[in-house]
């Protein structure tokens, strides 16, 4: 009966219920088991003496090896028929030790076994086989077999992935696992970590474990490579099959179950991760670090650039007071330099005058060197028309060559000599004038001699423009050939040329057009009297009325739709050209025929302009 437990000085209990009293019971043993414990116990007492020995050795060797009793009664509950479910490492006594154990010690573990329940070592202890229970007959090939499993390194790491003991069990995402965080995750992750190909395989650490530790926990565990494989679980072995076939098909059905299981022990180790990553408060600690210094780069950069933006306002401030300074200094320069200019031409003025003043009072002092009232007025008009052209300079050397004059006739002679200069200054002046004039002229005779256009071209001009439409690529070139091409008389036009003469054209009167329309139709009535063939089927020449509605233009939209028209229906389609006026809206089919015709001219022009240029 189990004892109730202790009640503490704290702690206040409660009675629910009166318990029974103890009963004694007799209970008579029976069934296999117990059969089994009578017999295990026989069989201890038989060979305590002659294996007592040999124990003590290998408990010795490795005391990690054990011999209790319940290993012995474990081994007689053994079904040969049921190896692949038996614990092997129990059967050798190495349930401690289990996948940690070397070969030595396996060696040791199955030596003992067999010293122990080998038939031979029993028979020679004088046991009885009929002794045993029937099904436990032949127990000892469970040992035989666990031995190949654990002595063979293929066989036994299958049977390791596989082990038993092994907890698969995944922590969940709790709020209690997030609070034991490292009591709940470090066991499962190193009871894990022996799956490992790599090593050494990296643990979960502690609290204060670095960003970089975590980092390379999570990065290698993440990359986790495991040895794992599930070939002891194969449901049917390929050895028992009949033939090939069969034995293919039970090794394609055990490979396919395998990769069942790989792929499954690999998402349980994938969850394992996500849920410890879920749970691991480093994380979330890591993750509010890394917002803070992201929040303090972001500040330290704003802050940068608030300074920036103010360094950027005072240097653009400093660079306005530096401008509006030297401009106020230029300002200042420029009106001391305008002061000092105006100065000294009041000064230069002031002197100029003072030359002045006095060649007249010489000039005035001799009566203007001339007696009569009519003369002397003339006199003093030229001598203010010299004083007026001359220079301070050359006011000082006049007065002062007329002041060293002693007599009249000395003084006149200087004067006469000023005049005759002034004279010659003036008459150079005119011819300058003259044949600049001249030159002027001359060039604006040559540019109307340029500019003069000869009827035939005049009318060619007019026939161009009416043959080649706006929207006509490069069109003022193309006149301009086509000009060029069929003139018999006239220098050569260039574009520039020709949309001159146009514009005059439209700036002329009526007349003008009529006359070229005239011209026109008087070469072509005499180009029919000359010759005796009938004419071919052409365009007839265009004749320019002012009382017949003036045709409207083809658009560049109009253009494209004819185009896509002309490719739409080629010459063999019935009523051909009825269909093209239906394409293109606002057009008949009379201007449509007269349209194509036109630029079947134009690139027949445009092919002999080619043609005409040189290479």
């Amino acid at each position: 009966m189990l004892e109730l437990p202790p009640a503490f000085e704290d702690e206040t209990t409660t009675t629910f219920a009166r318990i029974s009293a103890p009963v004694l019971k007799p209970i008579e043993p029976v069934g296999r088991w117990y059969e089994a414990y009578i017999n295990h116990r026989h069989h201890s007492s038989l060979s305590h003496h002659s294996i007592g020995s040999v124990d003590d050795e290998a408990s010795s060797s490795d005391e990690s090896i054990t011999s209790d009793d319940e290993d012995d009664t474990f081994l007689l509950m053994l079904d040969p028929k049921d190896w692949k479910d038996q614990d092997h490492y129990r059967v050798l006594g190495l349930t401690k030790l289990r996948y940690k154990a070397t070969e030595d010690q396996v060696k040791k573990a199955f030596k003992k076994k067999v010293l122990k329940h080998h038939p031979d070592k029993k028979k020679s202890r004088g046991e009885k086989a009929s002794s045993l229970p029937s099904n436990n007959q032949d127990y000892f090939s469970c040992i035989t077999i666990a031995n190949e499993v654990l002595s063979s390194a293929n066989r036994r790491r299958a049977y390791d992935s596989v082990d038993p003991t092994f907890d698969d069990v995944v922590p969940t995402i709790s709020s209690n696992n997030k609070a034991n965080f490292f009591d709940v995750f470090c066991p499962v992750i190193e009871s894990n970590a022996r799956w490992s190909n790599i090593e050494p395989v990296p643990l979960l650490g502690h609290e204060n474990s670095t960003f970089e530790e975590v980092d390379k926990f999570y990065t290698f565990w993440y990359n986790f490579d495991s040895w794992r494989e599930f070939s002891y679980l194969d449901e049917e072995e390929k050895e028992k099959g009949e033939n090939r076939d069969e034995r293919r098909w039970i090794e394609k059905q055990n490979k396919a179950m395998r990769q069942k299981r790989k792929k499954e022990e690999v998402t349980r180790i994938r969850t394992l991760i996500d849920n410890a990553y879920a749970c691991d408060p480093r994380i979330k600690r890591f993750k509010e670090e890394e917002k803070e210094r992201k929040l303090a780069e972001k500040r330290a950069k704003e802050e940068a650039a608030k300074a920036a933006a103010e360094e950027k306002i005072k240097k653009k401030q400093e660079a306005e007071e530096a401008e509006r300074l030297a401009k106020e200094k230029e300002e200042q320069e420029a009106k001391l330099k305008a002061a000092t200019a105006k100065k000294e031409k009041e000064k230069l003025k002031a002197a100029m005058k003072k030359e002045r003043k006095a060649i007249r009072t010489v000039c005035k002092n001799h009566n203007y060197f001339c007696e009569e009232e009519p003369k002397r007025l003339e006199e003093m008009q030229q001598l203010d028309l010299l004083l007026e052209s001359l220079s301070l300079e050359n006011l000082q050397t006049f007065r002062e060559d007329m002041e060293k004059g002693e007599t009249k006739e000395q003084v006149y002679g200087v004067y006469q000599q000023q005049i005759e200069a002034l004279k010659e200054r003036r008459r150079k002046e005119e011819e300058n004038q003259k044949a600049t004039l001249a030159r002027s002229k001359k060039e604006s005779e040559e540019r109307e001699e340029q500019d003069q256009w000869t009827i035939e071209q005049t009318q060619l001009l007019v026939k161009a423009v009416n043959l080649f439409p706006a929207g006509t690529v490069s069109r003022w070139r193309v006149i301009a050939d086509y000009i060029n091409d069929h003139s018999k008389a006239g220098k050569p036009r260039e574009p520039k040329h020709v949309i001159k003469k146009v514009k005059t054209l439209q700036k002329s009167d009526a007349s003008l057009k009529d006359e070229c329309n005239k011209n026109a139709f008087s070469k072509f009535d005499s180009s029919l009297s000359q010759t005796k063939t009938v004419p071919s089927e052409s365009v007839p020449t265009v004749r320019y009325d002012e009382k017949a509605p003036v045709e409207k233009p083809w658009s560049s939209n109009e253009q494209k739709l004819l185009e896509e028209a002309l490719r739409k229906f080629p010459a063999n389609t019935p009523e051909r050209w009825d269909r093209i006026a239906e394409s293109i809206p606002g057009r008949t089919k009379k201007e449509c025929m007269k349209r194509y015709k036109e630029l079947v001219e134009m690139i027949k022009a445009k092919k002999a302009a080619a043609q005409a240029k040189p290479k």
